[in-house]
């Protein structure tokens, strides 16, 4: 366990330039620009936060620390991205630290007046990991346009917590760091809706599970791994390799071009 623990923040601390303290919970914040991220990430963290480039990118990395319940959480500000897809290097800098930085807890910001459009970046983040808090905000904006956000019911879609939020004044902020905390703490277990796809994707699914998970152990999720494989993406295959060890990128490489 110690070993591990010391892997993880050479991890942090050298991929992506993160020194967590001892016992902090790690917060990955992700969202679609123009949702409020950067608003729900200020009014959480105040004046305790700096910024920096991510390591060997010209992308800014901002990290901010806040308390709840006497329990430090040290929150990890993502590139604004609509997609984890890694087209853009924003996109696979957020990818990367979902995947490999093992954050406590990720929370994904979305607009409430346009809840469709930024649903699918909460949805790949939930293929990724079940910790995952569905932050709604920009509530008070979607009632002056008349728009109602049932929270329990989307909650109950997603099977993952949903807090409504008007990070501007603080409106629901103090659940938010309820929320943060069970999940973190494992108080909370979610389990995620998982979106099927067309049967010859699930066949192919299948197939590549049993491999993946003997190789990646429980480091990543498999099923999510099968899918970037299926879509042929080279850059997460090199990612792999970064950040878990060489062989296993390599294990990897051959099961997805077999």
């Amino acid at each position: 366990m110690k070993n591990e623990l010391e892997y993880h923040s050479r991890i942090l601390r050298e991929h992506f330039g993160i020194s967590a303290g001892f016992k902090q919970y790690i917060v990955a914040l992700a969202g679609n620009p123009n949702v409020g991220k950067s608003t729900v990430f200020n009014a959480l963290t105040g004046l305790h936060q700096h910024t920096g480039n991510w390591p060997g990118k010209t992308v800014d990395n901002a990290q901010g620390t806040f308390s709840h319940d006497n329990q430090s959480f040290l929150m990890v500000d993502l590139p604004g991205t609509y997609s984890l897809l890694a087209h853009t290097v924003e996109e696979q800098i957020a990818r990367d630290f979902i995947c490999f930085g093992r954050p406590d807890a990720a929370l994904v910001v979305v607009d409430a007046t346009c809840l469709e459009r930024n649903l699918n970046l909460a949805l790949q983040v939930m293929e990724i990991t079940p910790n995952v808090i569905v932050c709604v905000n920009l509530i008070d904006e979607a009632r002056k346009k008349n728009i109602y956000v049932n929270s329990s019911l989307l909650e109950k879609e997603l099977g993952v917590p949903v807090v409504v939020t008007a990070a501007r004044t603080g409106e629901g902020l103090n659940n938010l760091k309820e929320t943060l905390y069970k999940v973190a703490s494992g108080a909370h277990i979610s389990r995620p809706r998982q979106i099927m796809y067309s049967p010859q994707v699930e066949e192919a699914i299948a197939k590549l599970v049993p491999q993946i998970s003997r190789i990646i152990d429980h480091q990543l999720n498999p099923r999510w791994v099968a899918l970037r494989l299926l879509d042929g993406d080279r850059t997460f295959i090199e990612s792999i390799s970064r950040h878990i060890n060489i062989e296993t990128g390599q294990e990897v490489s051959e099961v997805a071009f077999q």
